[in-house]
């Protein structure tokens, strides 16, 4: 006759660890660290966006491309010691895209102005 299986834990779901204790943790490389340049890059790139109807992405636009386009040199020429590149070429696009949306949005408002000048809508 086979021997009876052995109880159940006991109740509160406390489980013992095994015996033998735990095993040493393996040392780690610690994550690189995030560029400040592309974390700068990346919100006057978002601020271009935001502010281009205040004609401000003519100013934010060409700060976050300069500084996307240096903190990704940095990146670059770090070894991997320094991370955030994804980062910098975020800010680099948006502030490229929020200066030609500024651009645009500044032209046609002053079409829409000219226009309506020479054009004056009619009083009944």
């Amino acid at each position: 006759m086979p021997p009876p299986p052995p109880p159940p834990p006991p109740s509160g779901g406390y489980v013992p660890p095994p015996p033998g204790g735990y095993a040493p943790a393996a040392a780690g490389y610690a994550a690189p660290r995030t560029d400040g340049l592309a974390i700068a890059a990346l919100i006057l790139g978002i601020m271009s966006l935001v502010c281009t109807v205040a004609c401000l992405g003519v100013l934010l636009g060409p700060a976050a491309a300069i500084m996307g386009f240096i903190s990704r040199q940095r990146i670059s020429s770090s070894g991997g010691t320094v991370g955030g590149g994804t980062l910098a070429t975020v800010g680099l696009v948006l502030g490229i895209i929020g200066f030609i949306a500024s651009v645009g949005w500044f032209f046609l408002f002053f079409a829409s102005a000219i226009s309506s000048s020479i054009n004056p809508t009619p009083s009944p």
